[in-house]
């Protein structure tokens, strides 16, 4: 899909160079990319305080081999 807007070339000059990228495109991509990931991980902070531990759980007694 063809799509033409307005970037900050400076912004987007810094970004290249840090990502190593060689193209707008991909510059532009891994950002969109970089993004939608970050968002979906804040997503995980909705879920602090509403687990309940158990205080008896044992993880390391799952480590061993049976």
């Amino acid at each position: 899909m063809a799509t033409n807007i307005e970037l900050n070339e400076d912004l987007l000059s810094k970004a290249m160079r840090l990502g190593g990228m060689r193209t707008k495109k991909e510059a532009v991509n891994q950002a969109l990319y970089e993004y939608v990931q970050r968002r979906e991980q804040l997503k995980v902070l909705d879920f602090f305080g509403t687990v309940e531990m158990d205080p008896d759980y044992d993880y390391k007694k799952q480590r061993e081999v049976q």
